[in-house]
């Protein structure tokens, strides 16, 4: 199911890889911040470079993350609206599964995490372990992220493997909760 969009704001990036069938596209911008303001003006400079449109487009593949909170929540919210929007469907594939992909299971995938540490997912041939989160220095033998070219590229092959078939709504993949708490004072009442 060709072609289809692939895109990835885990990280300090915006990254994209146009998935054409005989060949993928792939184009990354480094940004510490600014993927909600500059992501669908990026996803359109691709997709104009191969003189297409949002309307050539078979699906959309998204990076699920693990990742920087605000950046998985861009990335999986623009996906979903482009889908709903475009008709089309919108895959969701994890961090830990693009870096897996072409290596022998079993393999434990690390990514990057805050703090000196780790984010760990056991791949096996029956599926995934739950994710972990290790300090780096106690990770063992991993197969570590590549960059995000080779990152989306990979997001990008998955999703279309998974286009032909029924996928769940992308969602974020969070390891843990939030660093930021909720307010401890109750919700203003509202009169109407």
């Amino acid at each position: 199911m060709t072609p289809l969009l692939a895109f990835d704001t885990s990280a300090a990036h915006c990254a994209a890889a146009l998935h054409l069938g005989d060949r993928v596209v792939a184009r990354v911008e480094p940004m510490a911040k600014g993927q909600a303001e500059r992501l669908m003006g990026f996803l359109e400079e691709i997709l104009a470079a191969e003189g297409l449109d949002w309307s050539d487009l078979a699906a959309l593949g998204v990076g699920c993350g693990p990742g920087n909170f605000t950046g998985l929540r861009v990335g999986v919210s623009a996906a979903r609206g482009l889908a709903l929007g475009l008709g089309i469907p919108a895959i969701g594939v994890s961090g830990f599964e693009a870096a897996g992909l072409g290596h022998p299971r079993p393999v434990t995938v690390a990514l990057p995490a805050p703090r000196d540490h780790l984010w760990l997912q056991r791949l096996t041939e029956n599926g995934a372990e739950a994710p972990t989160l290790a300090p780096a220095a106690q990770a063992g033998e991993v197969l570590h992220a590549p960059e995000a070219d080779p990152l989306v590229r990979a997001i990008a092959e998955i999703a279309c493997g998974r286009a032909a078939t029924p996928q769940p709504r992308p969602a974020p993949l969070y390891v843990r909760p939030a660093d930021a708490a909720p307010p401890r004072d109750p919700a203003p009442v509202l009169i109407g």
